[in-house]
């Protein structure tokens, strides 16, 4: 009898032990959670941080966008009036396509203009027509209407 309750205080003691190092190890846990939690509460303050930056610099390259957009935009109001009136004047030449970037259509215009000029003038004359109606309709249209569709869009062609 003696035996067991030797044996039954050692169960007891070795019960305690694991009950205490179960209690260390939680405690452990518990501290190691609320280190990472200040830990997450920082990297979130980092976050918060970091995107507030982020959107101040979106804001100022959407500002430098804007402004750069507003130049190019306003340069288009300057090739409308010349393109326009270069296609009235020498539409047979095709000299207000290539203002506006065309030099395809412009060397096409060109050829035919003076081609047509050797030969027998009505070629010159029908490129001199299409110079004339391309000039009146570049003249006709708002600013923003004539630079997306003939700078931004890139219709060569009325």
């Amino acid at each position: 009898m003696a035996d067991d309750k030797n044996l039954s205080d050692d169960l007891n003691d070795m019960l305690g032990d694991a009950k205490d190092g179960a209690k260390k190890a939680a405690d452990k846990v518990s501290d190691k959670a609320s280190e990472l939690a200040d830990d997450a509460k920082e990297l979130a303050g980092d976050a918060k941080e970091k995107a507030k930056e982020f959107a101040s610099d979106a804001k100022k390259t959407a500002s430098e966008f804007s402004e750069s957009a507003k130049e190019t935009f306003s340069s288009g109001e300057n090739k409308k009036v010349l393109a326009g009136i270069l296609a009235i004047l020498l539409g047979w030449l095709g000299v207000h396509k290539f203002i506006l970037g065309y030099n395809k259509e412009g060397a096409i215009m060109a050829a035919v203009g003076v081609l047509g000029w050797f030969l027998c003038g009505i070629p010159t004359m029908i490129v001199s027509v299409i110079g004339l109606v391309e000039g009146i309709m570049y003249l006709t249209k708002s600013d923003e209407e004539f630079y997306n569709t003939y700078q931004a869009g890139k219709k060569p062609w009325f």
